[in-house]
């Protein structure tokens, strides 16, 4: 039985299914979680933690933000560097980063608070932000009140983040106090090989035997089939409905 920790860890192996298979994050998403600091700092420096191969990194840099990437994984960290030019990278942890105190003006999380152990993870949050920084943490959330979204969910099984969301929701400690929450809605139009690669690349199909692992993408190959249409090019593609959630907070 594969545990949290190792899920958690879990995604280097699959980093180029990841980088494919991911959507980016809505700049506004980024700009409304930054936007408490941006309006004070012309130049606003960023941590940006579970960064994985980049996908939020990139969104804050177009911003204009000074960032740095923080993953665990040093596979993950390698692949960053290669879609993300010049952004400095550091091995460590929500809990545990290699930053001095009152470092940065913003922390922000893409698919990675509903990894953390909440009560250090705010504490350590605490210490690397200046008093007024943000701690901003989003989510790329598929529609599942969709149909054959909500299958596509019931194929490849149910992650942390989706069960976290739908549950108690997004919980956060001190030093930090209320969240403030916005949603924006959206469709990806994906191939097959980007939703097998997006399949790929959760920790539960990572995790998973040769045979389950098969037998879902069996699945998921029928559900693109009997969903597909033809794009302005001829290929096939999908419709596949997005909710991005984003929360913030300020460090008193």
């Amino acid at each position: 039985m594969v545990d949290r920790e190792q899920m958690s860890t879990s995604f280097g192996v699959a980093a180029d299914a990841y980088q494919a298979g991911r959507p980016d994050y809505p700049a506004a998403a980024v700009h409304w979680m930054l936007e408490p600091v941006a309006r004070e700092s012309a130049r606003v420096r960023v941590a940006d933690v579970g960064a994985g191969t980049g996908k939020l990194t990139r969104v804050i840099a177009e911003t204009g933000a000074e960032v740095v990437a923080i993953d665990p994984d040093p596979d993950m960290l390698t692949s960053l560097q290669g879609h993300v030019l010049g952004v400095p990278t550091f091995v460590g942890t929500a809990e545990r980063m290699p930053l001095p105190d009152a470092a940065v003006d913003a922390v922000l999380l893409g698919q990675a608070w509903h990894w953390v152990d909440v009560e250090p993870a705010s504490t350590e949050i605490g210490r690397v932000l200046r008093p007024g920084g943000v701690l901003g943490l989003v989510w790329n959330i598929r529609d599942e009140s969709v149909p054959w979204v909500a299958d596509l969910t019931r194929v490849m099984h149910g992650s942390h983040a989706e069960e976290m969301l739908a549950g108690d929701g997004v919980r956060v400690a001190a030093p930090f106090g209320v969240l403030e929450t916005q949603t924006w809605t959206w469709t990806r139009v994906i191939s097959r090989t980007a939703l097998r690669d997006m399949v790929l690349s959760r920790s539960y199909i990572i995790t998973a035997t040769d045979d389950e692992r098969a037998r879902i993408l069996d699945g998921v190959d029928e559900l693109f089939t009997a969903n597909a249409r033809s794009d302005a090019d001829g290929g096939e593609v999908v419709d596949l409905p997005y909710r991005t959630e984003a929360f913030r907070t300020l460090r008193p």
